[in-house]
């Protein structure tokens, strides 16, 4: 079940494994994904069953570049075709209607489907392999049981699933800890103007400068998409937030800030960037260690920084 590397062989045996109906968990620059072919319905269920997520909730198609968009949407706009040509590979979910290739087991009975292509080799070339065996998509949340943290590292999902996924069939690809830490931002594109579903390290900034529109933000919308429960991101202990640690209880905070008499040091970030990547392996120590709180000073700013402190928020709900 576990590949320790990712060698032309390895990834080769993955896409094969795909095609033939298994799941695959490989890295991408945010977090790692739980993989199948998004286009077998059987071999899609198996995602929903490995992390008990509720079979309502959509999942992102994964795409080798964006030029299969037209395979998978029945409407594009100008702003998207844009934002795609500017950020993929990237950190970046864009919502569209959808074709009839994108059907309900993976959209969640939506008319709109989530797409993305990583910016991650192992992940690029496992989308190239399965193109080659005529595979459209790889359909792929992130590799951890629903409302967890999102795995960062191979081991992590191994921890996570490995009572959860076949043996003989099953595989984890390992690329090394992810680079982002977070998952993408995904952005509503099937309306006038774009509008940010899920905050990550493409920025609204960034999004107006590709597209010339303003972004809707705190706009009411019906769409479903990965992360955007109250509660999520969870770990097992009790996360608090802009408060100083106690005597045994973990702390997470910029290395700027001094950690408190008897506090556990989870994590030292130096700059936002580290804080994302280094957020969820701190917060999985916290629980291999048992720990019973864990206080995050978060971190300032717009953009990325915003998206670290949408995560913590939903992990201390």
């Amino acid at each position: 079940m576990f590949l320790s590397e990712c060698s032309t062989n390895s990834i080769k045996q993955a896409a094969q494994s795909i095609a033939a109906g298994h799941l695959v968990a490989f890295p991408t620059e945010t977090v790692y994904g739980l993989g199948a072919d998004a286009t077998n319905e059987s071999a899609v269920a198996k995602i929903y069953q490995a992390k008990g997520r509720p079979s309502d909730h959509p999942l992102i198609v994964h795409i080798a570049s964006m030029g299969a968009i037209g395979d998978w949407t029945s409407e594009v706009s100008s702003y998207a075709i844009n934002l795609a040509r500017d950020f993929w590979p990237g950190p970046m979910t864009l919502i569209f209607r959808r074709s009839e290739l994108a059907e309900d087991f993976i959209t969640g009975n939506q008319e709109t489907v989530a797409l993305r292509v990583p910016n991650q080799p192992v992940a690029l070339a496992l989308l190239k392999e399965f193109e080659k065996l005529g595979g459209r998509g790889i359909a792929a949340p992130s590799a951890n049981r629903f409302g967890a943290l999102s795995p960062t590292t191979a081991q992590a999902v191994k921890d996570e699933l490995a009572n959860y996924l076949d043996p003989k069939n099953d595989l984890i690809l390992d690329g090394g800890p992810c680079q982002v830490g977070v998952e993408s931002t995904i952005i509503d594109c099937t309306t006038n103007a774009p509008q940010i579903l899920r905050l990550g390290a493409i920025t609204r900034e960034m999004i107006q400068e590709s597209t010339g529109l303003l972004v809707l933000e705190d706009e009411p919308t019906r769409i479903r998409v990965s992360g955007s429960l109250e509660s999520h991101y969870s770990p097992n202990a009790t996360v608090l937030l802009d408060v100083l640690a106690q005597s045994g209880e973990g702390f997470i905070a910029m290395d700027s800030i001094q950690t408190p008499a008897g506090a556990i040091r989870l994590a030292s970030p130096s700059s936002i960037e580290s804080f994302a990547r280094e957020l969820y392996a701190a917060l999985r120590f916290a629980d291999a260690q048992s720990l019973a709180k864990v206080c995050v000073i978060q971190p300032e700013g717009r953009g990325l920084a915003a998206a670290i402190r949408d995560r913590l928020k939903r992990a201390a709900n």
